[in-house]
């Protein structure tokens, strides 16, 4: 399982920096090493975590991200997800470094989109620890007796992984220092939030007492807004 974590991690990393670097066409950017650094250092950090502490749930993040237990939509979903990350990664490395369409961001903006990635890794550590079910997939995990998750970061918002997505749609293109990059946010974000709604409908429909826990937790991603 770690040897698998390690191979697709690297994978991950090495495919992230074809296309930053091909699109920023130098490979003389050091805030795009940085931040590989940094997401494969954090990504490691709580991979091996999760192979000590929950094996199963590590299982399920390293799966494909299309899988026959989903509904057509979310597959449909995820590969949509693909496209608009592989674009979003060419768009910054083009606007930050070849074209420079971007005015230069501070130093202390762009150390702000790394602690923005920082804090969204640490969040989604937290996240693990509370829901064993936390799969990267719209799916009922009868098999490993899936169960409604009301503890931890879920006693306040009902998707508190999609919430560290957030901070990490900010701190990316801060730390890369592309204001195209940010322009893409709003996109994304909608598009989560339509996945949250339809994810919602999976659970309340299939999964005993989510309904019940939509009552009792209103919000889905930040308190007292949404």
């Amino acid at each position: 399982m770690v040897a698998r974590l390690v191979v697709q991690t690297v994978l991950w990393l090495a495919g992230m920096g074809v296309l930053l670097f091909g699109a920023a066409g130098t490979l003389a950017w050091p805030a795009a090493w940085w931040f590989l650094i940094e997401l494969g250092v954090l990504s490691l950090w709580v991979g091996l975590w999760l192979a000590r502490h929950d094996p199963a749930l590590l299982a399920e993040r390293l799966a494909p991200f299309v899988q026959k237990q989903q509904s057509r939509w979310d597959r449909l979903f995820m590969m949509a997800v693909a496209c608009v990350w592989c674009g979003w990664l060419t768009a910054m490395g083009l606007d930050a470094m070849r074209f420079r369409w971007s005015a230069p961001l501070p130093v202390a903006l762009m150390s702000l989109g790394s602690l923005c990635v920082l804090a969204c890794i640490a969040m989604c550590r937290f996240v693990f620890a509370a829901n064993s079910y936390a799969a990267p997939v719209v799916k009922i995990q009868a098999g490993r007796g899936h169960k409604v998750v009301d503890s931890g970061p879920y006693a306040h918002v009902r998707h508190p992984m999609y919430s560290a997505a957030l901070l990490f749609f900010v701190g990316t293109p801060l730390l890369l220092g592309s204001w195209w990059g940010l322009a893409f946010v709003p996109v994304m974000v909608i598009g989560l939030g339509w996945r949250a709604v339809r994810e919602e409908q999976v659970l309340a429909a299939h999964l005993s007492g989510y309904a019940a826990y939509m009552a009792r937790v209103r919000f889905r991603f930040v308190p007292f807004i949404w």
